[in-house]
């Protein structure tokens, strides 16, 4: 995919990966960034911040977990600045302790935006995308949808479920001439994961970083972005090795 003079929405825009994805399509030539986010402040700094680039900028304030304000919003954002080409689905969160342990609310949490949340949005977008026969999405999901992490179940079980979603939805909408792309990120360091405790031996990468691997991945046309050497060791040993590597993760995980 081509983004200069495209219009992209990105959710999750306020901070960590979305917001530097955000700005690496500034960099790289976008035309028009829709801002998507619940924190209508770390919106207003992001968008500055892009605006300096030269780019033009429209934030939107919303929870994805409101299915009627989300559908009445995207609704309103497509008629005002259609065609939108291009949706990166960052909006997540994420919270650790052992499944026993967990407390039902912050399970909830997870489902209902890391994969109910972004469901929405992109039955919402792919739609519209759908009737003007173009358009490209992306789904942010983790090295941890490929490998599942002790203390991190549901997580892990979301960024799963992104990935199946993500490779059912390109067969679905090829026909429409939509690309559908999973991105998979190993542990970034953003504010979110700095509330996390690490696993041994893994290196944060910087949200920049990742950022970056995402447009150069557009640009080449992959259906699915891993991001950073550690990931794809991680797969490759879970494949080969999966009993040993198993082990590996264990004594790997925070106590």
């Amino acid at each position: 995919m081509d983004i200069k003079g495209k219009t992209a929405l990105v959710t999750g825009a306020s901070r960590g990966i979305g917001k530097a994805i955000s700005i690496e399509l500034a960099r790289a030539g976008i035309k028009h960034l829709i801002l998507l986010a619940r924190d209508r402040q770390k919106l207003a700094e992001v968008a500055t911040k892009i605006e300096i680039i030269g780019v033009k900028v429209t934030t939107l304030s919303l929870d994805l977990r409101q299915l009627s304000s989300m559908n009445i919003a995207i609704a309103q954002m497509w008629t005002v600045h259609k065609p939108i080409h291009l949706l990166i689905n960052c909006a997540g969160v994420a919270h650790q302790s052992t499944f026993l342990d967990s407390q039902a609310h912050k399970f909830e949490e997870e489902i209902s935006l890391n994969l109910l949340g972004m469901m929405n949005i992109t039955r919402a977008m792919a739609k519209r995308m759908a009737n003007q026969k173009e358009g490209t999405i992306v789904n942010v999901s983790s090295l941890m949808g490929k490998v599942a992490a002790p203390t991190m179940s549901t997580y892990s079980a979301t960024k799963f479920a992104i990935i199946g979603f993500t490779q059912a939805l390109r067969s679905e909408l090829a026909e429409h001439n939509i690309e559908v792309i999973a991105l998979l990120p190993t542990l970034t360091d953003t504010e979110m994961a700095r509330n996390l405790k690490l696993f041994r031996w893994v290196m944060p990468m910087t949200a920049e970083k990742v950022a970056q691997t995402l447009v150069s991945g557009l640009y080449k046309n992959r259906s699915e972005i891993l991001v950073g050497w550690q990931s794809y060791l991680a797969v490759w040993c879970q494949r080969i090795f999966p009993r040993l590597f198993q082990k590996i993760m264990l004594l790997s995980a925070p106590t």
